[in-house]
């Protein structure tokens, strides 16, 4: 059991939760019998233990919030038993290239709601308007693999142009030219436009104030899990506690612009893609070595018990 998030990572602040995360042998029960338990949850408390067998998942897949749970600081671990302490010592075993798409991916999260944020409070009408069509056209390509071709079919064309509406001074407008295209496949597209001019709805209703804390604690994270991610795929291995955690406070108390925080974030991207195409990281952790290290643990807890 030990301390988690931004107590873990050094970043916590006088208002910030103290969150808790554990892991636990299941009993003969679950481990032989019919009864199952992944995770306790308490979040009167924010304490979360998972069971051992779901952690071991999680660390296979490289889930970054499971894997800082083996790398806090010595000083951080409230309790820990034998098998706590091998699982902290081998660590290694369930690194792998995975940590691109996790840690890539929780960022690329992150970021997007930081350009969600910047084209809400940043950039004037039109300039929101070319955002949120872009957003439009690339949640379309997303779409490309589950729909039938349109291009083949004719075209959808997407572009600004003045607006008779008096909230807005430009607006996307689209000029369809389809021909025998599928009814259902043409839903998904127009569902999938739907859901991103929603998104770009609620940004614009939100009490922005209150929301601008929430947004500068994702840009943190987003600069944090781009430079763990770095390290381990740079064969550092995984450090929760961040040694620039000063850096990473000032991001989350506004000393940065969103355009400094941008120019940070893609500075971090290039370091992240470079070591991603350069780690030395196996493409998957072994299964079978990983696959003894729970056997052997279920066997020697079951005999001391």
């Amino acid at each position: 059991m030990s301390l988690s998030g931004s107590h873990a990572y050094g970043t916590d602040v006088s208002t910030s939760d103290l969150d808790i995360r554990g892991i636990t042998i299941e009993r003969d029960s679950v481990i032989w019998g019919l009864q199952d338990f992944e995770q306790f949850e308490d979040r009167s408390s924010d304490t979360v233990i998972f069971g051992f067998k779901k952690i071991i998942k999680l660390l296979l897949d490289c889930n970054p919030n499971a894997l800082e749970i083996l790398a806090v600081k010595d000083e951080h671990v409230l309790l820990s038993s034998e098998t706590g302490r091998l699982l902290r010592e081998n660590i290694d075993m369930f690194l792998s290239r995975k940590c691109i798409l996790t840690f890539g991916g929780y960022a690329a999260a992150q970021l997007k709601r930081l350009e969600n944020a910047l084209a809400r409070d940043a950039f004037t009408q039109p300039r929101q308007e070319e955002h949120i069509m872009q957003s439009v056209i690339n949640k379309m390509n997303n779409l490309a693999g589950h729909f039938s071709d349109y291009t083949k079919s004719g075209s959808i064309d997407l572009y600004i142009d003045d607006s008779a509406k008096e909230e807005y001074e430009k607006e996307i407008f689209m000029d369809i030219d389809l021909s025998h295209f599928p009814l259902r496949d043409f839903t998904v597209i127009l569902n999938g436009m739907l859901e991103v001019t929603k998104q770009y709805a609620k940004l614009n209703h939100r009490n922005r104030k209150k929301s601008e804390g929430s947004l500068l604690k994702h840009a943190m994270h987003l600069i944090r899990l781009l430079e763990m991610g770095t390290e381990v795929l740079e064969g550092k291995g995984l450090h929760t506690f961040r040694h620039n955690r000063e850096f990473l406070l000032d991001i989350r108390n506004g000393v940065y612009t969103y355009e400094e925080l941008f120019a940070i974030a893609n500075e971090r991207s290039k370091t992240f893609t470079y070591a991603a195409e350069n780690t030395n990281l196996p493409e998957k952790a072994d299964f079978q070595m990983v696959n003894d290290f729970v056997r052997d643990t279920y066997i020697r807890w079951f005999q001391d018990v």
